[in-house]
């Protein structure tokens, strides 16, 4: 390796060349004058190299190039909004984040403002006028349904930097009318500054929901009510950070409000309601759930101001008492749907009180869940005071009995649709009676999970005979067995649609009586978990009513083999869709499906149908152009190369496995 050495005053290390190494060695022989000579030249070159360096380092910077970035955002915000057409300002809000920043606090009329003086001042020629000419024909020539007037954000989709880049380009195209967030991006999820962005840019929102949005505050809605004067439907869920200050800009901005949902917002309290019921008397619907902080005072405000045009009215897990409910009874004069759930603090003089106020002569639809106040009396107050009700749905309300159906049915005229769930008091007998003195519009029941509807020891002496019932519901309700259902039959001669699911006790000796006594042809059935129902069931169902069936639900019975598939090939014009999950078909049965010619199925499950293998592949292809829904999972015989196939051949049809 050659040694270095220092020459001159630069401290500037260079290596020797080998005839001169051994020169500066001990011990080595004096070379000649030329090779000091050379070495002498080597020394002065490296000394005005350092020289040349620190000069170069002396000098100035060059000056940077001239750019955009540098003039301060009051210059810039005056340059963007005058950017023509809507495609420029979309492709300008692409360049930086500050520059879409600024895009999205441009509200709609400073860019009509700019348009106009634009228009006003001579301007010189333009190489890309013909251009913008031609972009702002297409734009005129967008008929209203091709604007992309409506968006949702879902997710980690939902941050600032989508939403404002979504107003930008809505903008041009007069803002968008409906906006949904659902969700937001872990560290990057919606703000104040992307709703504030959306005020800006879409003057003519009319819808915004806000679920699960913990970032977003007052002040981004007192953006939306200062800049959407025409929003008429407002749904926020889970926003922590929301409470009466927002609520009360909306309702001084947005008195145009028809449409107020607030879920889960503990911010939220009487005083903001307040406020909407006093600027916003247009209100048609209510929804209030789940927030602790909101009592009497804001739902009697809500109901008392908008009272001749509120109509639905849905509260939940809220601690209101009779007050609340006397109001409504008293002031609900338009109110056609009302919903009550989880209000353990009302009484059953609340909902006495609510009905002898003789205010809700239009309520047309009711559903009541867990309200311990809901007793016989305060059913036979219903009855008797809401004359137009036709739809009644109670759930977990266990202190209605036989004694309070038989005092409602009395009273219900028009009454068409009865939903119980959960309410154990209530007993085959009282269903009997019910139906015994029911009106002649009475048309849908539905039984579900009611311990107490089961076998009775002894018929009563007069059964009812309900022609008008269609629609029957008897649902997981283990003390329902064949005796039962066989009684059901006998009475109710027009059903049309008929659901057992989860009676694992009924068997084929129950349900041929209510096959052979419908008269009017079954079009739905749904027989789902009835584990003991056999192929002699299902083929008298299939040739008694195979050409009205449209449905029928066969899931967990397996007891059904291909000899019912046969059947159904045979026999069925109408059926389009077919449940076979979980039941002991095989390849067999599915070439059966397939051969038939009147058969036009178009969704088909073999869910969990272990006999089914992939020589059903070919039977499958040839469904037919009909079929657009298929359900092959768990199919485990199939393979996946053989579904892959499959999903070539049958490309319109949507598969799951």
């Amino acid at each position: 390796m050659p040694a270095f050495y220092a020459y001159g005053d630069g401290g500037c290390l260079v290596s020797a060349p080998a005839e001169m190494s051994g020169l500066f060695c001990r011990g080595a022989v004096p070379q000649r004058k030329r090779a000091l000579v050379a070495a002498s030249a080597v020394a002065v070159a490296a000394a005005e190299c350092v020289r040349s360096a620190k000069k170069q380092r002396q000098l100035p910077a060059p000056a940077p190039a001239p750019s955009l970035d540098a003039l301060p955002d009051e210059c810039l915000f005056e340059i963007l909004r005058r950017v023509p057409g809507g495609r420029g300002r979309g492709a300008s809000a692409c360049v930086s984040r500050r520059w879409l920043a600024l895009l999205g606090s441009i509200r709609a009329s400073e860019l009509g403002q700019a348009a106009a003086a634009a228009a006003d001042t001579p301007s010189l020629p333009d190489l890309n006028e013909e251009f913008v000419m031609q972009e702002e024909e297409e734009e005129k020539d967008e008929s209203p349904a091709d604007r992309c007037v409506e968006r949702a954000l879902e997710g980690k989709e939902a941050t600032d930097v989508r939403l404002a880049a979504m107003a930008v380009v809505a903008g041009s195209r007069g803002g968008l009318e409906k906006l949904a967030v659902r969700g937001s991006h872990p560290t990057r999820g919606v703000t104040d500054q992307g709703l504030s962005a959306v005020a800006r840019g879409s003057p003519s929102l009319s819808s915004l929901a806000l679920w699960d949005v913990p970032l977003i505050t007052d002040a981004g809605l007192a953006e939306i009510a200062a800049g959407c004067p025409s929003l008429e439907r407002l749904d926020i869920s889970r926003c922590p950070f929301i409470t009466d200050k927002g609520l009360v800009a909306i309702a001084q901005g947005c008195p145009n409000l028809v449409s107020l949902t607030i879920e889960a917002c503990s911010g939220v309290a009487n005083e903001g309601l307040m406020a909407i019921g006093r600027s916003c008397t247009k209100l048609q619907s209510v929804n209030i759930k789940n927030c602790a902080h909101v009592g009497d005072q804001g739902i009697s405000s809500l109901v008392c101001s908008a009272t001749a045009s509120l109509a639905k009215i849905r509260l939940q897990g809220l601690n209101i008492t009779d007050a609340s409910l006397a109001v409504i009874g008293y002031y609900g004069k338009a109110v056609t749907e009302l919903t009550l759930a989880r209000l353990a603090t009302v009484g059953e003089r609340g909902f006495w009180v609510m009905a002898n106020a003789a205010g809700l002569q239009n309520l047309r639809c009711m559903s009541i869940t867990s309200c311990p106040g809901v007793t016989d009396l305060a059913l036979s107050s219903i009855s008797k005071f809401c004359p137009s009700l036709k739809q009644l749905y109670l759930r977990k309300c266990g202190h209605v009995s036989d004694a309070g159906l038989r005092a409602f049915t009395e009273s219900a005229k028009v009454f068409e649709n009865l939903k119980l769930e959960e309410c154990n008091r209530v007993t085959l007998v009282g269903i009997l009676s019910f139906l015994l003195n029911c009106s002649q519009r009475f048309k849908a029941l539905s039984l579900v999970k009611c311990m107490g509807i089961k076998d009775i020891c002894s018929a009563p002496t007069q059964l009812p005979l309900c022609r008008s019932l269609r629609f029957l519901t008897i649902k997981d309700c283990p003390g329902f067995t064949d005796a039962s259902l066989a009684v059901v039959g006998m009475i109710c001669p027009q059903l049309e649609q008929v659901d057992l699911s989860g009676l694992g006790e009924v068997t084929d000796n129950g349900l041929l009586p209510l096959i052979q006594s419908s008269e009017a042809g079954l079009v739905k059935v749904d027989l789902s978990g009835c584990k003991n129902i056999t192929d002699v069931a299902v083929s008298s169902l299939v040739k008694a009513h195979g050409k009205s069936l449209k449905k029928v639900n066969l899931e967990g019975c397996g007891k059904i083999t291909d000899a019912s598939l046969f059947t159904i090939s045979e026999n069925c014009t109408e059926l389009a869709e077919l449940d076979l999950s979980n039941c002991m078909v095989s390849d067999y049965g599915v070439a059966i499906l397939s051969s038939a010619k009147r058969l036009k199925l178009r969704v088909l499950s073999l869910s969990g149908c272990s006999k089914v293998t992939q020589k059903s592949v070919p039977f499958l292809s040839n469904l037919g152009q009909s079929l657009e829904g298929l359900n092959l999972q768990f199919c485990n015989m199939i393979g996946n190369h053989n579904i892959a196939s499959l999903e070539k051949q049958l490309w319109w049809c949507d598969i799951i496995a």
